[in-house]
């Protein structure tokens, strides 16, 4: 399993479907930021990462433009990942609670990180055609990680995403009936459970609509039912 999600993770990170995407990705590698101007930017496609045998899946919105698109990994060396990664930590999901760098020696314990679509999109707001391209993508990561028993949607995107995953399985007919909230709860036909969270993004964590209370009694909730 772990040598298929490496094989697709290469295909991932040589993904060129969506021109808006790799034209602004790449133009912000180039340009970076003031603080970052001596690293050297991922600027491509950012794969998945974690635990292969992960019970906890944890599907996001897309890489940030300084943070995941510059390091090449998910929610790593953000305002996003410094909220997430210490209850990740505190849950027993994370070896560590910072991750500043792709060599810093993070791993993930029975949990994977992926997102709905895998290049930065200018103001984190991708087409539905970007979304599309990418959907494949999410299909063959799901196939492989086949021991998922709790899904940890962050933000309205990756809530939709996993439902239109669903329907593509032929798992779900509508969509309707689930409602995007956070600490919503929902029991999949396929017998996973569907959690809702806020994202982590700064925009939410700054202005307290998402508290680090909220966000970890979210993944004590998907703990429990993974391990219970």
């Amino acid at each position: 399993m772990a040598s298929a999600l490496a094989v697709l993770n290469k295909v991932i990170v040589n993904c060129t479907r969506c021109p808006r995407l790799v034209a602004y990705r790449e133009q912000i590698g180039r340009e970076k930021r003031r603080a970052y101007r001596d690293h050297e930017y991922w600027a491509r496609p950012v794969p998945g990462f974690g635990d292969p045998q992960a019970r906890v899946l944890v599907l996001g919105l897309a890489p940030g433009a300084h943070g995941s698109n510059r390091t090449g990994r998910p929610f790593t060396g953000d305002a996003s990942g410094k909220f997430m990664y210490p209850i990740l930590f505190k849950m027993g999901f994370a070896s560590q609670p910072n991750a500043e760098h792709r060599g810093d020696g993070l791993r993930l314990i029975d949990c994977y990180i992926t997102a709905a679509v895998r290049c930065a999109p200018p103001e984190n707001k991708p087409m539905l055609s970007e979304l599309a391209n990418c959907a494949p993508y999410l299909d063959r990561e799901l196939a492989l990680l086949n021991r998922v028993k709790v899904v940890v949607a962050l933000g309205r995107i990756g809530f939709d995403s996993y439902l239109k995953y669903l329907r593509r399985k032929h798992l779900l007919e509508r969509t309707t009936e689930y409602k995007f909230a956070h600490a919503a709860r929902y029991a999949m036909p396929d017998g996973v459970v569907l959690l809702a969270s806020y994202h982590p993004s700064n925009q939410n964590t700054a202005t307290g609509k998402l508290t680090a209370a909220m966000f970890e009694a979210v993944f004590r909730e998907a703990r429990s039912i993974a391990r219970g």
